[in-house]
């Protein structure tokens, strides 16, 4: 799933181009409402919030997407044969277009036209956002504090407590902390998720800088990380076999990356077994 950073940089290109343009083409294929509040409205700005993106409109409405998993926004020449080959796809959710730009959200998983004062209904539940101009340490350290019988790694995966923080970028915080991703929230004093804190807003403001999503500061695909989708290789810092398991249960299910001996053991569920690299097949 496409975390802050990559839905911030998102939100800063779609502004670029539609920002105080008027919309010459709206086509939003899953709103209940329609397209008719916002056909012919100004843009007067796009905005990240956590792994949220708001376009917001001149005449007090807004259009709110999410990506999940697959989604994605994409920038097309207004005029151009690639613009309208994307107008036909059948996963195509919304195109918003002015006389120079068209924009095509795509596998969208989740658009909402609401009214400005509405925003909060969606985003209200939201913790400080790591890249945003409401970001407070002391609020997301507070917020992970009071997540009782969670785990480190949950309750920083958890939107109200910091908002814009994927499996990415906190296996990637943990490891460089040299925190165990299951450990009890509970077990750690304040000065332990002050820095963790710290340390996940200076990993994304430095990544949010690259074209490409990077902890390390390598743009390479296979330097951009210390230990996530790298299972079965060797850690970066002590040559241990990288691991991966499951963290959470039910719909909060999702597997977790980590580096045994820099962070503490293995994880509950993890048996011990040889783990192959991502995508290797065995014989």
């Amino acid at each position: 799933m496409p975390e802050g950073d990559t839905v911030r940089r998102a939100a800063e290109r779609l502004g670029a181009a539609l920002a105080g343009e008027r919309l010459t083409l709206v086509d939003i294929r899953w709103s209940t409402i329609g397209e008719g509040p916002v056909r012919g409205a100004r843009v007067g700005e796009v905005v990240a919030r956590g792994k949220h993106l708001l376009h917001r409109f001149d005449n007090g409405w807004t259009l709110h997407t999410h990506l999940r998993m697959e989604g994605s926004w994409r920038i097309e020449r207004g005029d151009s044969p690639a613009a309208a080959r994307a107008l036909r796809r059948t996963d195509l959710r919304i195109a918003l277009g002015t006389a120079a730009w068209t924009t095509l959200g795509v596998r969208l998983g989740a658009v909402d036209l609401v009214r400005r004062g509405d925003e909060v209904d969606l985003v209200g539940h939201l913790g400080p956002d790591v890249l945003g101009p409401d970001w407070d340490p002391a609020t997301a350290v507070a917020r992970l504090s009071a997540s009782a019988g969670a785990t480190v790694a949950s309750a920083l995966l958890d939107q109200r407590n910091l908002a814009g923080v994927g499996t990415f970028w906190a296996s990637e915080a943990l490891f460089v902390q040299r925190l165990h991703p299951w450990r009890p929230v509970d077990d750690l004093d304040e000065d332990e998720l002050t820095a963790l804190v710290d340390r996940v807003h200076t990993m994304m403001v430095r990544g949010h800088s690259l074209a490409v999503q990077s902890s390390t500061g390598e743009r390479r695909a296979d330097r951009r990380s210390f230990v996530h989708a790298r299972v079965g290789h060797p850690c970066r810092r002590c040559g241990t076999t990288i691991r991966v398991a499951d963290l959470g249960v039910g719909a909060h299910q999702r597997v977790f990356f980590s580096c045994p001996s820099c962070q503490g053991g293995l994880a509950p569920t993890d048996d011990g077994r040889e783990q192959a690299p991502l995508g290797h097949r065995r014989r």
